[in-house]
């Protein structure tokens, strides 16, 4: 099946499904954003049992494959009387994997910011928290916006995850599986999912180099 015919045929379906990988991407980048900058709040404070369990949430959802927590939440909370939706259950896993590499970007930025300007906030009398409200993270994420755009774009990718489940309506990967299932769309139906996340992507990128030249800290 050539590529016209793909899209005379399925031309809609692909719309939707790019608004659908648009939305999961934005919702699961927005958690993964708040997830992460609490995450890197509690292994930098100064209670230790709260950095025990903010350094071992990184070390786990960095180091699990997606497509395992994506099986685990919806085959194995059914055991525990949980039931999640497909959508809930993808959000979910998009959602708690980037928070572990947000994490690792914003320690990265707070690495950025000079000791000096930490001891002037103590010597200011400012408590933990105002320091890392007032200095430390808008720093941090100033010099994380490149490593946040990366983030995005992975973000975007991982939703892939979503052809797993049957949702409906599903997401570009979801609608390729779909098409083949139901007609010989072979390698022309992946090229044309291939291409809405490249010029994704290339947007985002460009995004980002932009809101970086603006808000970079120079050194």
């Amino acid at each position: 099946m050539g590529i016209q015919e793909l899209l005379s045929q399925y031309g809609d379906k692909y719309i939707q499904a790019l608004f659908v990988t648009w939305k999961l991407t934005a919702v699961s980048f927005v958690l993964a954003f708040l997830i992460g900058i609490l995450i890197t709040i509690m292994r930098v404070c100064p209670v230790k049992p709260l950095r025990w369990v903010g350094d071992f949430y990184v070390q786990i959802f960095r180091n699990i494959p997606g497509a395992t927590l994506l099986i685990m939440l919806v085959y194995a909370l059914p055991y525990l009387n949980v039931v999640l939706s497909y959508y809930v259950c993808v959000l979910t896993a998009t959602s708690l994997l980037p928070a572990a590499f947000c994490s690792e970007y914003l320690m990265a930025g707070m690495n950025t910011v000079s000791i000096g300007q930490i001891e002037a906030a103590r010597a200011l009398g400012m408590s933990f928290g105002k320091i890392l409200k007032n200095v430390v993270i808008p720093q941090a994420l100033r010099s994380s916006v490149l490593p946040m755009t990366n983030l995005l774009v992975a973000t975007m990718l991982t939703t892939a995850l979503a052809s797993q489940v049957p949702m409906n309506p599903t997401d570009l990967t979801g609608l390729v599986s779909h098409i083949n299932t139901r007609a010989v769309g072979g390698v022309t139906a992946f090229l044309i999912s291939a291409v809405l996340y490249c010029a994704t992507a290339v947007v985002i990128g460009q995004i980002g180099n932009l809101i970086d030249r603006k808000v970079r800290v120079l050194r």
